[in-house]
């Protein structure tokens, strides 16, 4: 009998098969372990049962105020507990959480807030005025929830409600509806990509199960882990980890702010033993004072993505104890869908050597199905000869379902049927692929993503700006920074002080978010090919010769 005889009266139903979502890990963690630690916020600790509650006093809630399936909820706060609780409770309502970047500007958030269609948003107050900014711009206002936490001591309640408040009118008995459709989206993440408006990544539950797991199976996670959160939870929803937190019945850290000498704290009091980092925080981390970074006596696991961290961030971090895995990935591939396994083999190698080794991209995460440097044209793959380049391609569970309402950009990203990353990489001999440049002319500063069009767009605005291009420029800090190459209308302006590098950087600070302002500015004519193009290639390598004496400026906070 063959197997298709076999397989004739075989069919899927409830007790052979059941959608994936990562909100099973949090019934099934309350479950087994609900007198263990699941949070702590400052003096403030909560078990996974009382997790588990309010998560579900949180649906109910919602669902009572209207909250239907397929209804944006979106989060402006920092690293706290009531964001990891959203994470839960959010989509056991049904509805799809939408975390946006604190670090944006008013006008952006507005633009995030209509887009997404939110029917509601959380606000912690240290955000609170941001929030009203981005109202005020708004012709349709989403309801608007306090979260006032003990921390913070700044800022107003603009709220009809706080957070605590909200939960009493749910019910902490609520039953979450069963998940009929693995596929049904939960939630919704804002990247700025290479243009002005932030596009919205949609995530499915499968996704977000599949590489909650693939995180903690390729970092090697064991049970019970503490996590310290550095990484916030805006970017790809603290790249799954509240959902692998949950799977593993391990510990959320809440951290509001990151400085070296309250993270190390909380590592040795806590007993931290994992952290996600941009590279600009293991900088600072190993900028840090001797006394301040002893007394650690226990393993600390830091995964770290965003510009590719230089082999010598990585040695220094792991020449105080911390153990670095690298790791990359996309908004569009729910954070890491790529990491630099270890290989025994590399054991004997010199620091220097290991570090090396650990500052390549790596190789596809457990729960990813495909990945390859390939020709973008013809998507035939590169030789692995760790040479030619080709732009990264990725396929499987952990890619978007695709961009909220633009299938024309959805449909280039899955040309061919893979993902265009849009990095350019090249593959060696070991299939470890390494990062070379991007095709897209995207910077990524303190593992933030600014676009040069923005930037650019904002130059163009000022009254006596003709031509401007902007680039990455590499920075020992920040990973990358903007630098601005600018054409005057009138050139004798610079010579009379009549516009300054300042007042460029200035100006564009009073328009955007201030961490997208250049940080560098310098004034001439812009190289072009014969047809007009401006060639960035060329400012790029300008940006990176130049003499810090006479192009850095300060940078007032």
């Amino acid at each position: 009998m063959n197997n298709t005889a076999l397989d004739t009266h075989l069919n899927k139903n409830v007790a052979n098969h059941t959608a994936l979502t990562p909100i099973s890990f949090l019934e099934r963690t309350a479950t087994i372990y609900p007198d263990r630690i699941a949070s702590i916020n400052g003096s403030i600790k909560r078990t996974w049962h009382e997790t588990y509650q309010r998560c579900r006093q949180l649906a109910s809630a919602l669902q009572r105020k209207g909250i239907q399936k397929g209804d944006t909820v979106s989060v402006i706060a920092p690293n706290i507990s009531e964001h990891f609780e959203m994470h839960f409770g959010v989509p056991m309502a049904g509805a799809i959480l939408n975390s946006i970047n604190t670090r944006l500007d008013a006008p952006t958030i507005a633009f995030i807030l209509q887009h997404a269609n939110s029917k509601i948003v959380f606000v912690d107050r240290e955000f609170s005025a941001l929030l009203k900014d981005a109202l005020a711009l708004m012709p349709h206002q989403p309801l608007v929830i306090d979260i006032d936490d003990s921390q913070w001591l700044g800022g107003e309640l603009i709220g009809t409600s706080d957070y605590e408040a909200f939960l009493t009118q749910g019910d902490e008995f609520y039953e979450c509806p069963i998940l009929e459709d693995e596929w049904d989206s939960i939630t919704l993440n804002y990247t700025s990509g290479t243009t002005g408006d932030p596009k919205g990544v949609v995530y499915h539950h499968r996704g977000a199960y599949l590489n909650a797991i693939s995180n903690a199976m390729s970092w090697g996670m064991t049970q019970h882990p503490v996590y310290l959160w550095i990484l916030p939870m805006f970017h790809c929803n603290g790249w799954c980890f509240p959902w692998a937190i949950a799977a593993m019945a391990g510990v959320s850290v809440s951290l509001r702010h990151a400085k070296a000498e309250d993270v190390f704290d909380i590592i040795k009091k806590e007993k931290v033993g994992y952290l996600c980092a941009a590279p600009i925080i293991l900088n600072m981390l190993n900028a840090a004072d001797d006394s301040v970074k002893s007394g650690i006596e226990h393993s600390v696991n830091v995964m770290t993505a965003g510009a590719a961290p230089p082999a010598a961030v990585i040695q220094a971090m792991e020449s105080i104890g911390f153990n670095i895995t690298h790791v990359y990935g996309l908004t569009e591939t729910y954070g890491p869908c790529v990491y630099c396994a270890w290989k025994g083999e590399w054991d004997d190698h010199s620091a220097e050597e290991k570090a090396r080794l650990k500052a390549r991209q790596g190789i596809k995460a457990p729960m990813l199905e495909g990945l390859m440097v390939a020709d973008p044209d013809s998507l035939e793959p590169v030789p692995q000869d760790g040479k030619t380049l080709g732009e990264i391609f990725m396929r499987g569970n952990l890619v978007m379902k695709g961009y909220l309402n633009n299938p024309a950009t959805t449909e280039k990203a899955f040309a061919g049927g893979w993902f265009h990353s849009g990095d350019l990489a090249v593959w060696h001999s070991d299939g470890y692929i390494e990062i070379k440049d991007r095709s897209k002319d995207i910077i990524i500063s303190g593992g933030e993503n600014i676009s040069s069009i923005e930037i650019e767009d904002t130059l163009y605005r000022h009254p006596m700006v003709q031509e401007a291009a902007v680039v990455a420029k590499l920075d020992d800090k920040w990973g990358e920074t903007p630098c601005a190459f600018i054409t005057l209308k009138d050139s004798t302006l610079k010579s009379a002080n009549k516009v300054s590098e300042q007042e460029i950087i200035q100006f564009c600070r009073e328009h955007m978010a201030h961490f997208k302002a250049p940080k560098y500015v310098v004034f001439g004519p812009l190289p072009k090919t014969s047809t007009g193009k401006v060639q960035k290639f060329l400012l790029r390598d300008q940006a990176n010769a130049l003499s810090l004496a006479n192009v850095k400026l300060e940078n007032n906070k």
